[in-house]
């Protein structure tokens, strides 16, 4: 059942709001970062961003132009990073057949370097990944 706020907006689920507020604690206290994907064109040809974020206990952000230029050095798609400000940075994914598993493989190097300690936001993109929940009845007889 949708419940309403006061003001009229929605009330969010226990769950929802608990983990809000959980990623925005990490935001202030924990040195991690939020990356959120971002589709730009769904028409060819196609593109795609990643808008990463730093948390305020980061002070240091040599590890985000790093990163890149290990992850650049090994894909084929054609990307582009900008730096916003010391705390926003955003990466340009061009058309590529390997698009979606590179973008994967750079947000997956930021996760190893962080030991996990990432928020990472959907936005508008709708690639799933690999399912989690192997079935071998699902795949065999």
């Amino acid at each position: 059942m949708v419940k309403f706020n006061p003001d009229g907006s929605l009330k969010l689920p226990g769950q929802m709001a608990k983990a809000r507020e959980e990623n925005a604690e990490k935001m202030q206290k924990q040195r991690c970062i939020r990356i959120r994907k971002e589709v730009l064109s769904v028409y060819s040809p196609k593109k795609c961003m990643l808008k990463i974020e730093l948390s305020n206990a980061m002070n240091d952000n040599r590890f985000i132009d790093t990163t890149y230029g290990y992850f650049n050095e090994k894909s084929t798609t054609p990307t582009k990073m900008r730096n916003i400000d010391e705390k926003h940075f955003e990466v340009d994914i061009g058309t590529d057949f390997r698009r979606c598993s590179d973008c994967s493989n750079l947000i997956n190097r930021y996760r190893e370097f962080l030991d996990g300690n990432i928020i990472e936001e959907k936005g508008s993109c709708t690639y799933e990944g690999m399912r989690r929940n192997f079935c071998e009845e699902d795949y065999f007889d």
